[in-house]
This record gives C-alpha cells, structure tokens and sequence, in this order.
C-alpha cells in the first residue's frame, strides 16, 4: 500500500484534487470533497496499473505540501 499527498481545491463548481509526486496528469473531481478523494484515488489506481512504477517521482520525494499566499504588483 503507497500512500500519496493529495491537494484538494474547492472552486465555485465543485473539488478538483490531484497527488503530488507523481509524473503525469492525474486529476479527480466531485460535487464534494468526498467525491474528489475517491476520484482521484480511482485515478491515482489507474495510473499505477497503466505506468507502473515509472509514473512515481522517485528523483526527489515530497516530504510536505503547504499552501500559502503571496502578493505581487501587478
């Protein structure tokens, strides 16, 4: 069993999550947060079983993700 960081984005529509650390697009979506998870778990799934292990970032491991805010003049 792998575990995977997983951002999760709540916009006006709905959840889009997506892992961090592998290559490749994976996305999920849902009406809830709930719904994104188990999408993109679904898809992180998919992934593994088409690429193997080739579809992990092993070059440089991510060890924490933090969200945060910036200013910039535009």
């Amino acid at each position: 069993m792998k575990q995977f960081k997983v951002v999760v984005e709540k916009h006006s529509d709905g959840y889009v999550a997506y892992p961090i650390g592998m290559k490749g697009v994976v996305v999920g979506e849902g009406d809830t947060y709930e719904d994104a998870l188990a999408d993109v778990t679904s898809a992180i799934r998919f992934h593994l079983e088409t690429f193997g292990d080739e579809a992990l970032d092993t070059d440089s491991p991510v060890l924490e993700v933090f969200v945060t805010e910036t200013s910039v003049a535009a």
